[in-house]
């Protein structure tokens, strides 16, 4: 019988995400870009998805970015003292086994060399690897030594190097930090930790990039914030993720809303309003639980 058959079942998640602006008088709401859509591939099938937004744009628009992500592009009329964003979807996580698959030359050397058709497809992913700050170089180094030694996967054993050598840290607002000052401080929140890993993965020729999503914990089906990892193009596996908050490979316990090159360009929502000295809060909340 095949493995699904025999008992290797997908994994039903429920989710619920509410995203609130409250502005301090009326604006009006320059053109946004909404990344709230789980994305379908070989490891996740979306069973069901709906968004609301209020005010409702008087135009909508869902369509791929260059990543390949689904995006909502949302328009706005007149003013408003708010902008709510909520989402409900049902989602199956279909990959159980994060090592299910064999490296294509897995002895070639780091740092890494794609073959040209791979490397030039690659490369918004990729930068020269003596672009990195020398801190990053360094860790990259001592990661890589230390997959030749123990004959482990580069991108496993500095997903574990980060997080047995990094404190997390819940940061709730702003841009990630620089991964030079990650590595200074020894800390960092989710989506530190996450460049720090692509930056590592760059310097020694992969390619890598950001991702923003959910990440189901046993027993918390409650949270403010969305998670954040990183993704490697491995020649025979495709892109696959890998968690350094928690020093592990992703299985069936994660859902991907956006990937991309640029951290910015993975954000849950991107716009700016228009208002004289005028304040504004954010609230959110994400409801993930198993079944549905």
């Amino acid at each position: 019988r095949s493995r699904r058959a025999a008992g290797n079942r997908p994994v039903r998640f429920t989710l619920q995400h509410r995203t609130v602006y409250r502005y301090g008088g009326l604006v009006g709401l320059d053109p946004h870009v909404i990344r709230l859509h789980p994305r379908a591939d070989a490891a996740t099938r979306l069973v069901d998805f709906e968004m609301t937004i209020d005010p409702e744009p008087f135009v909508r628009s869902d369509n791929l970015d260059p990543e390949g992500d689904v995006i909502t592009h949302a328009w706005f009329q007149g003013r408003t003292d708010h902008l709510t964003i909520e989402t409900r979807a049902v989602v199956d996580t279909l990959l159980r086994d994060p090592f299910g698959f064999l490296i294509a030359e897995p002895d070639r050397a780091l740092p890494y060399a794609y073959a040209p058709e791979f490397a030039q497809r690659l490369e918004q992913f990729r930068r020269p690897p003596d672009a990195a700050h020398v801190s990053v170089r360094e860790l990259a180094l001592e990661a890589a030594h230390a997959s030749k030694r123990n004959q482990a996967t580069y991108p496993g054993v500095l997903t574990r190097m980060i997080r047995d050598h990094f404190t997390v840290e819940v940061r709730h607002h702003g841009e990630p930090h620089a991964p030079e000052l990650t590595i200074a401080s020894r800390r960092g929140a989710c989506r530190d930790l996450a460049v720090l890993f692509v930056e590592c993965c760059r310097a020694m020729g992969l390619a890598a990039r950001f991702v923003s999503g959910y990440r189901y914990l046993e027993g918390v089906t409650a949270t403010p914030d969305l998670h954040a990892w990183g993704e490697v193009f491995l020649r025979g596996g495709g892109w696959r993720g890998y968690d350094p908050t928690d020093g592990l490979a992703l299985a069936d316990r994660h859902i991907t809303l956006a990937a991309a090159a640029d951290p910015i360009a993975a954000a849950p929502v991107t716009g700016t309003f228009r208002g004289a000295s005028i304040t504004h809060t954010l609230e959110t909340d994400i409801q993930l639980t198993v079944g549905g």
